[in-house]
């Protein structure tokens, strides 16, 4: 998944067009407020037609969710963990993926029917923590975000993580070409779907 923060709208776009040039399938726009409202509609109307899914994140609050689910969002991320966030997103059918740190998260994910979290920050938490939280937590699925590029991909993929978000490296040259080559090489190698 890509991730586009706090960007124009014409670079968000073209941001969008490279990750999907590389077979990303989810670009995510936060969208905390109503400026970044224009650059969230543009990666959306750019999207469409294309089979792409563009979601709103940095969703906090019921009121964020309400907004982003008017305006057309595929899917919604949250940097931790609001039960009320949750459970609207069910309610509304709009998949919602909360950012954990903890066990006592995890667990309260689960519990709210949620078995895709999005590890957060995960450069912090580190790819042991993955792997050690997958034994109590065999069937949650984790998307590594923050942090995440070329040079710990791979680790985060082997610890078994089945979803990485990336977002500055997208914009430096080379960078998002060598993390495609690793996902590509581990998809090869069976490692990913």
């Amino acid at each position: 998944m890509g991730i586009f923060r706090s960007l124009p709208p014409e670079e968000t776009v073209a941001l969008c067009e490279r990750a999907w040039s590389l077979g990303v399938t989810l670009v995510e726009v936060p969208v905390p407020d109503e400026e970044a409202v224009p650059s969230f509609l543009a990666a959306k109307r750019a999207a469409e037609g294309r089979g792409k899914h563009v979601g709103a994140g940095t969703i906090t609050t019921v009121e964020q969710l309400h907004r982003v689910h008017e305006l057309g969002a595929r899917f919604t991320v949250a940097p931790g963990l609001s039960p009320e966030v949750a459970r609207l997103s069910q309610q509304l059918k709009l998949p919602h993926l909360p950012g954990v740190a903890t066990s006592s998260e995890i667990a309260g994910a689960i519990a709210l029917g949620m078995n895709w979290v999005k590890a957060f920050p995960a450069a912090q938490l580190g790819p042991g923590w993955i792997k050690a939280q997958l034994g109590p937590f065999p069937g949650v699925n984790f998307v590594a975000t923050g942090g995440v590029d070329a040079e710990n991909a791979a680790e985060f993929l082997d610890a078994g993580c089945r979803g990485l978000a990336v977002g500055s490296a997208f914009s430096h040259d080379g960078a998002i070409e060598m993390l495609a080559s690793t996902i590509l090489t581990l998809r090869g190698a069976d490692h990913v779907d």
